[in-house]
């Protein structure tokens, strides 16, 4: 488990400046698509990077090489390099201005060594090592990504950026970050091309919800919690399960169910724990869902190197007693059920509903999400100082966590859950 850390450090930044492609690249609006555009894509995401002193980089400054390779690789990506303007009936575009991306640098007064597991979100100063640049953050007419590289005094760098979600999923990132990171290496073109492509993920015209979607089904306000489930009455924290504590659940709920994968024993166990904290009263219904990419999966195919939205969240809905007092295999059962809804029919069936009712947000009351990066790659992103010791989201959000891999500082390879708890519960076992 990782506690609030009482390190601290200060971080010097020079100005904020905007990275544009190295060669001029097409004027053009490009729609994006119906799962792109959902409302609940409409939010910035902090990713934050570690990445250690190499010998091989000596005489070389993380900044100018990332910046540099920044600005080759959006010749290739030019729409991360616009802004989102709204169309008709709230359709998104891409304006490929080739205004460009922000960009910062930065030094700090620290080491990673001083920092420790402290780089297990929620990393300590994370303000000060992506800067929100004021005017930056919104979705329409800002830049789509903001990069910024602090130094460190031990040779080593951190790289932290914020994504505009509505432009790219998770694997569509790690695309996009790899290109950069062949281009810091000296290659000229990506090994993947990019694709754009949005319209394989539109709904058919006419548009059909052919599936039932409990993900976005309107909700009454659940009674019996700790107050509203929000980022204001919730504390951030992240576990780290290793692979005794992972044999251990997976035993509990095999003995019941027969085998399950290492993500359903620690879903399951995640979502009863997170329901237990929250308090919700035992007669009301939760819901859970995980991100189910369709890259690689029959039927959809999607081309190689498209970048944009390619997941839905299919969710599993459960009586709030039945959860809590059943053993664990009830609930993995329910998170591998509902994982086995996604499909080419399902997606499409979202895409649909995004058109015909507007765009409605996720249901909010009694509901959490699993994003599973633990096979996204974050953690290969390599600009030539080798791996990062730490790669990937630097926060949950009050609906939304986070599993990603990671090695703590005894070496063991496992998997970091970030996940906000209810500050109040908090507060009170700190007390005990």
């Amino acid at each position: 488990m990782a506690m609030a850390s009482p390190i601290s450090f200060s971080v010097t930044r020079g100005e904020p400046r905007l990275v544009a492609p190295a060669k001029p690249t097409s004027r053009e609006l490009k729609e994006l698509s119906d799962i792109d555009d959902q409302e609940g894509h409409r939010f910035q995401v902090p990713m934050i990077f570690f990445y250690g002193n190499s010998s091989l980089m000596d005489g070389k400054d993380p900044a100018k090489v990332i910046r540099e390779a920044l600005a080759k690789a959006l010749v290739y990506y030019y729409p991360f390099a616009g802004r989102l303007v709204e169309g008709s009936n709230r359709k998104l575009l891409v304006d490929c201005t080739g205004e460009g991306v922000l960009f910062v640098e930065a030094d700090a007064d620290t080491t990673l060594e001083q920092l420790g597991d402290a780089i297990q979100p929620p990393c300590p100063c994370f303000e000060e090592l992506l800067y929100d640049v004021p005017g930056s953050g919104g979705i329409l007419g800002c830049p789509l990504l903001l990069f910024q590289v602090t130094r460190l005094r031990c040779g080593g760098f951190i790289l932290a950026l914020r994504l505009n979600h509505t432009m790219s999923d998770s694997p569509g990132l790690l695309q996009f970050l790899n290109a950069v990171s062949e281009m810091a290496q000296g290659t000229e073109v990506p090994s993947v091309l990019p694709v754009w492509q949005r319209e394989f993920l539109n709904a058919r015209n006419p548009p059909r919800i052919t599936c039932r979607h409990y993900e976005f089904e309107e909700v009454h306000n659940t009674k019996g919690t700790r107050g509203v489930m929000d980022d204001d009455n919730t504390v951030h924290r992240s576990f780290f399960f290793g692979p005794k504590e992972i044999r251990s659940l997976k035993m509990q709920i095999s003995q019941a169910l027969g085998p399950c994968t290492t993500y359903e024993a620690l879903a399951a166990c995640v979502w009863r724990c997170r329901t237990v904290a929250f308090g919700v009263d035992p007669d009301e219904f939760v819901r859970f869902s995980s991100t189910m990419n369709m890259r690689g999966k029959r039927g959809l195919q999607l081309p190689s190197g498209y970048y944009g939205n390619a997941f839905a969240y299919p969710a599993a809905v459960a009586k709030v007693e039945e959860l809590c007092k059943n053993p664990l295999g009830y609930a993995a059962e329910l998170v591998k059920k509902a994982k086995a809804e996604m499909s080419e029919e399902y997606i499409k069936s979202v895409a649909a509903l995004m058109v015909i009712k507007g765009r409605p947000l996720y249901t909010r009351t009694g509901f959490f999400i699993i994003s599973d990066n633990t096979r996204v790659g974050f953690q290969d992103v390599d600009f030539g100082w080798g791996k990062p010791l730490y790669g990937g989201p630097s926060k949950a959000s009050s609906l939304i966590s986070f599993f990603l891999r990671f090695r703590n500082s005894k070496g063991e390879e496992g998997i970091v859950v970030l996940i906000r708890l209810p500050l109040q519960l908090w507060k009170g076992l700190n007390m005990r």
